[in-house]
């Protein structure tokens, strides 16, 4: 069984892309949302990021502190780098443990992550996809979608890699732009996933 990687920008329409191949049988992880599962429901995960970064990364239900981390981090590479490292390898070890309760009944599963580039994971997978849109398309998808305004979602783009850098690792690219039929390429990309698995 393989494990693809499965990647794109902000706004790019990745979770899209991910549903449709969920429709057609193949499972996906999705690793960013783990990461949030990890965060407040993991003792020992949850313990290491308040040693890391004080009380206040948590609010009294136990919910995490999104807004205060991101503020603490993002204007910090070193914490950002310090507070991956502590999520990173139990999120690994959850995508380890899930993919192998797949491996009889998919000839792939996906990992769905924003970041799997910029932290390099995607070396330890056997391909990766990315879904590419145009940035005009990016910044309106995600103005409506979060009811922000055009700088902030220019601000996150920003802090991300570019979509050409991300492209250039792609084994398999996705065109989201509302031209080229989603459906068509996800089929025509499991096809060949299918072959080289050898089903």
């Amino acid at each position: 069984m393989k494990k693809i990687g499965i990647t794109g920008g902000i706004g790019a329409g990745k979770t899209l892309v991910c549903r449709i191949f969920e429709v057609i049988g193949i499972p996906v992880f999705y690793a960013d949302e783990e990461a949030k599962n990890i965060m407040e429901n993991d003792p020992d995960v949850i313990s290491s990021i308040k040693q890391l970064l004080g009380h206040k990364a948590y609010i009294p239900s136990g919910q995490l502190n999104r807004s205060w981390i991101s503020n603490q981090v993002f204007t910090n590479p070193g914490l950002l780098r310090q507070l991956q490292e502590i999520v990173h390898p139990a999120v690994h070890n959850k995508f380890e443990h899930w993919s192998a309760r797949h491996k009889d009944d998919t000839p792939y599963v996906l990992e769905e992550a924003a970041l799997l580039v910029e932290n390099k994971t995607y070396l330890a997978l056997d391909g990766l996809i990315v879904v590419t849109c145009p940035q005009e398309l990016r910044i309106q998808r995600v103005m409506e979608r979060d009811s922000v305004d055009e700088q902030q979602v220019i601000q996150r783009i920003n802090r991300q890699l570019r979509e050409e850098q991300k492209s250039a690792v792609a084994n398999y690219l996705i065109v989201n732009d509302g031209m080229h039929s989603l459906i068509k390429q996800v089929l025509e990309i499991h096809r060949k996933i299918s072959q080289i698995s050898g089903i």
